[in-house]
């Protein structure tokens, strides 16, 4: 089952997490509490939401996002920050199933994109965003500030 994610499903997401962090090889980056999730998710001004997945009233999935903007459109978008299905459940339609659940909320909104980034080497995931119909965003590169880098370009802001 696919459905929008509740405060009490916090501690799971943040348990998927740490899991895509790890698959991604990257678990000393992931610092991410429940507080924070909580936070961003629920608190007076939500700046992501998510979708779960459950198999047997188990969260085995989760799909957090955040509306995104697009100028040439004149409408909003969703970024898919994350997308994550415990490799036990996979296979079963969970990592379809949250992505047609963003579908339906682009639709229903009238937002004209479903945007998400995915690791170059993450080939079984690249085949299956594709089997969906999905085009890579091949001439775009990502750029990112962080750190000492956003910091010192923060000093500079007049």
């Amino acid at each position: 089952m696919i459905r929008r994610a509740t405060e009490a499903d916090v501690p799971a997401i943040t348990g998927l997490v740490h899991e895509l962090a790890a698959y991604e090889k990257s678990s000393s980056l992931c610092t991410v509490r429940d507080e924070h999730l909580r936070r961003a998710l629920f608190g007076a001004q939500p700046s992501v939401f998510a979708h779960v997945a459950e198999q047997e009233g188990v969260v085995v999935g989760c799909a957090l996002w955040f509306l995104n903007f697009s100028t040439w459109d004149g409408v909003n978008g969703i970024y898919l920050e994350d997308l994550y299905v415990q490799p036990a459940a996979r296979g079963g339609g969970f990592g379809r199933g949250l992505l047609a659940a963003l579908a339906a909320e682009c639709v229903a909104h009238d937002y004209t994109r479903l945007t998400w980034s995915v690791l170059d080497w993450n080939t079984p995931s690249i085949g299956f965003y594709r089997s969906l119909g999905a085009q890579p965003q091949d001439e775009w590169t990502t750029f990112r500030l962080t750190e000492d880098a956003l910091a010192e370009l923060a000093a500079t802001a007049r």
